[in-house]
């Protein structure tokens, strides 16, 4: 089992979405996301909940979370999104970082452009690893 941590600062969008995207993809007995932020909100962005609700994904009962070294060691992977020098660099952890815009305040289109391009890296990921759920979940 693969534990892939996604982190980014607020814990409230990108990781979010992705750590979702991820959990819908991937095969629960091969690998399994989880999220955190350097700077966790107190709730997942409105605008995050409703594009991802699109998708049939319901965000509105996640909380941000801290990201702490101890969950980072947990990680075999961690993908950072804009957190920068703030995210862990812990021996043994793969890390990897996704250039992805920050959701908060945006319009729904625009969001809805920054959940695709996390959901084509998730993708890419899933694939990669040979983590896939399922055939006809990578062709949606």
């Amino acid at each position: 089992m693969q534990t892939v941590l996604f982190a980014c600062i607020h814990n409230a969008g990108r990781s979010q979405m992705a750590a979702a995207l991820f959990n819908a993809l991937a095969d629960p007995t091969k690998a399994r996301a989880t999220c955190a932020g350097t700077q966790p909100a107190d709730a997942v962005h409105p605008e995050v909940i409703a594009v991802m609700r699109e998708l049939g994904i319901d965000l509105a009962s996640a909380k941000p979370q801290p990201l702490t070294d101890h969950l980072a060691r947990q990680a075999d992977i961690l993908i950072t999104m804009g957190c920068g020098e703030a995210c862990p660099v812990v021996p043994g952890v793969q890390r990897d970082d996704w250039p992805v815009a920050d959701p908060k305040g945006l319009s729904l289109e625009q969001v809805r452009a920054i959940r695709d391009e996390i959901h084509q890296r998730v993708l890419h990921l899933v694939h990669n690893n040979g983590w896939e759920r399922c055939a006809r979940l990578l062709s949606e």
